[in-house]
C-alpha cells in the first residue's frame, strides 16, 4: 500500500451546489478526508496542488454492477475505471462470485465474465475483502452471491433445496453479511440460480434483511417485455423477506419499466435498480442458448450430449426453442448476437462478428457454429446482444431520471472485444446525458455516486463536503466523453484526468500514479 499524509489542494475549480449549479470552490483534503470546501481556504504550505480551473470536483462514482472484482488489480482495468471517474465497484453480481468457497466455481463458470481472482483461495467474504486492502487503486465492495452459496451446499444438484440444505445456505448468507457484504445477489437466468424457487430465495433474503442490505437480482425471464413477471417475483420475495430489493441492469421498454416500478411501489416495495446508457447487452452464450442441464460449468455434459445418436438434432431444436421464445431475441437472433470473447484458437478470429456473419464465413449454420464454439471454448464465450428495438438516449433518460436509478456498467473486461460499456458507461452519462441536457449535472452526481453509496452502505462517500471521505474526481464538463465503441471497445474515456481515492492521487494528468489506497469496503453507514 502506498501511504501518504500529504494534503491535497484542488484549486480553482467548481463543485455542484445545492441548487444544481456549478459553484466556484476549492477543496482541501487532509488525511484521507475532505477538510474544507470554499472560495478561500487555509491551505498548508506543503499541500500538493491540483489546478482544477475550468473543471468540476465531484464525488467518486460507484459502479453498482461491476464484473471487475477479479481483474481490478490489473493496471489497464484500473485506468479504464479511473478515466471514467469510478472509484468504487460493487461485485459478486448475478449470483456468482469467489466467496464463499475457494473461488474455483466462479473462476470456471464466470471465466469469460469475471476472470479468476489472482489471490483469493478461501475464508469467505472477509477473506475476499481483505485481498483488496491496500492492493489496488479502486475500492471494492461485494454482494453475497446466492448461486455460489447454492453451489457450495448443493453442488450441481437441480431442484429445490431440502431443509438442511436451506439452513446451510442461510448460515452462509448470514456469515457473508456479518463479514461486510453489501447485499445478497441472485442470477435467475444462470446456473444454479435458475433452479432456486421463489420461496428458497425469500428465505435467503430474509437472512440479509436484518443487516439492512438489499436483495439484488438479475431477475428471471429475459427482461425486455418479460420484465413484469420478473418484477412480480422480486416484489414477492421482498414482501416475504421483509427487506429491500434492487434490480440488476434493468433494460426494458422505458414506459413498461416505469409502470412496473410504480406498480411495485404501490404494493409497498420501492425498488432501486442499476442501468447503463447502452441499448445492447452482454452475457455468456451458454446462458442464452443452452438448456439448464447443459449449461453447467465445463463442457463435458454438452460434448457428451452432442455425441449421442440424435443428440445434435435434439440440442439444435432446444436452442431454437430458447432463442425464438425470448422477448429480447426472436427470429433475428443470429443477427443480434455478436461474438465478444472466444478463447478457442480455431474460432478466435470470429470475435466481433455476429453469429450469422460468422456462420457465413465458416460455411456452417449459426446453431451448429455456436455449439462448436461453446464446446471448444469450455463454455467460456461471451456475446453482445442487440435488442430488437434499440432505445435512444432521450428515451433512456426517462428511466435514468427515476429516483431509484443508480449507475451500473455491467462491465466485462475479459477478452479483446468486450462490450464498450466497461470502458465508457460513466463518461457517457456525463457527456451524452449531462452535457447534452438530458440529465442535470446534479442528478448525475446523485445517481452515479451519492445514491449508490447510500443504497449499499458505503459510509461517508458520495458527497463533496467537510468530513466525507475524499474519493474525488475532477471532471472537465466540456471535454468528458466515452471513446469506446462497438468496433473499438477498449478505448479509454477522456475528460477526467485527476482522481483521488481516500485522499491519495491515483490518477494524475490522465495517468496512473500506481498508488494503492483502495480497500475492501465493508458495509457501514454514513
Amino acid at each position: 500500500m502506498t501511504a501518504t499524509t500529504t494534503p491535497v489542494h484542488l484549486a480553482g475549480g467548481s463543485v455542484i451546489g445545492d441548487d444544481g449549479a456549478f459553484r466556484r470552490a476549492d477543496v482541501l483534503v487532509v488525511d484521507g478526508a475532505i477538510a474544507a470546501v470554499g472560495a478561500r481556504l487555509d491551505v498548508p504550505e506543503h499541500a500538493e496542488v491540483v489546478d482544477c480551473t475550468g473543471r468540476v470536483v465531484m464525488p467518486g462514482f460507484v459502479d453498482a454492477h461491476s464484473h471487475a472484482g477479479s481483474l481490478v488489480f490489473d493496471d489497464g482495468v484500473q485506468l479504464a475505471l479511473l478515466r471514467q471517474g469510478v472509484t468504487t465497484i460493487i461485485t459478486g453480481q448475478d449470483g456468482v462470485g469467489p466467496a464463499p468457497g475457494d473461488g474455483s466455481y466462479a473462476a470456471r463458470y464466470f471465466a469469460a465474465i469475471d476472470g479468476p481472482h489472482p489471490t483469493y483461495r478461501g475464508d469467505g467474504v472477509a477473506g475476499l475483502l481483505a485481498t483488496y486492502d491496500g492492493t489496488t487503486a479502486i475500492n471494492v465492495a461485494t454482494l453475497v452471491p446466492a448461486g455460489t452459496v447454492r453451489h457450495e451446499v448443493m453442488g450441481d444438484q437441480q431442484g429445490p433445496a431440502d431443509r438442511s440444505q436451506l439452513d446451510a445456505m442461510r448460515a452462509l448468507v448470514r456469515q457473508g453479511t456479518a463479514d461486510g457484504a453489501v447485499g445478497l445477489a441472485t442470477g435467475l437466468d444462470y446456473v444454479p440460480g435458475l433452479f432456486a424457487g421463489t420461496d428458497e430465495i425469500a428465505e435467503l433474503a430474509a437472512e440479509a434483511a436484518p443487516a439492512g442490505v438489499p436483495y439484488v437480482t438479475h431477475m428471471r425471464g429475459g427482461y425486455e417485455t418479460n420484465a413484469a413477471a420478473g418484477i412480480d417475483e422480486i416484489v414477492a420475495i421482498a414482501g416475504t423477506a421483509g427487506g429491500s430489493a434492487h434490480i440488476s441492469h434493468l433494460h426494458a421498454p422505458v414506459e413498461l419499466a416505469l409502470a412496473e416500478l410504480d406498480r411495485a411501489a404501490d404494493r409497498g416495495v420501492a425498488l432501486s435498480f442499476d442501468a447503463y446508457p447502452y441499448s445492447r447487452g452482454c452475457t455468456i452464450l451458454s446462458m442464452l442458448l443452452l438448456p439448464a442441464e447443459l449449461a453447467r460449468p465445463g463442457t463435458e455434459d454438452l460434448a457428451r450430449a452432442l455425441d449421442t445418436t440424435g443428440g445434435r438434432e435434439q440440442i439444435r431444436a432446444a436452442v431454437l426453442d430458447r432463442v425464438l421464445g425470448r422477448a429480447d431475441l426472436g427470429t433475428g437472433w443470429a443477427d443480434q448476437i455478436t461474438l465478444s470473447h472466444v478463447p478457442a484458437a480455431e474460432f478466435h478470429a470470429l470475435q466481433g462478428r455476429t453469429l450469422a456473419e460468422a456462420a457465413d464465413a465458416t460455411g456452417t449454420d449459426p446453431v451448429d457454429l455456436a455449439l462448436d464454439v461453446l464446446v471448444d471454448s469450455d463454455l467460456q464465450v461471451t456475446v453482445v446482444m442487440r435488442v430488437p428495438r434499440p432505445r435512444t438516449p432521450a428515451q433512456l433518460a426517462g428511466l435514468f431520471r427515476h429516483d431509484g436509478h443508480t449507475g451500473g456498467s455491467d462491465g466485462i473486461f475479459v477478452g479483446t472485444h468486450p462490450h464498450p460499456r466497461a470502458y465508457g458507461t460513466f463518461a457517457r452519462y456525463l457527456g451524452e446525458y449531462a452535457r447534452a441536457g438530458l440529465l442535470s449535472w446534479a442528478a448525475v452526481q446523485q445517481h452515479l455516486s451519492t445514491r449508490s453509496a447510500e443504497r449499499f452502505g458505503l459510509g461517508r462517500r458520495g458527497v463533496v463536503a467537510p468530513g466525507w471521505t475524499a474519493d474525488l474526481v475532477v471532471v472537465d464538463p466540456e471535454r468528458v466523453a466515452a471513446r469506446s465503441t462497438y468496433t473499438e471497445p477498449m478505448r479509454v474515456a477522456e475528460g477526467i484526468d485527476d482522481v483521488l481515492v481516500a485522499g491519495v492521487p491515483v490518477l494524475r494528468d490522465g495517468a496512473l500514479t500506481h498508488a494503492t489506497p483502495g480497500a475492501g469496503l465493508r458495509r457501514t453507514t454514513a
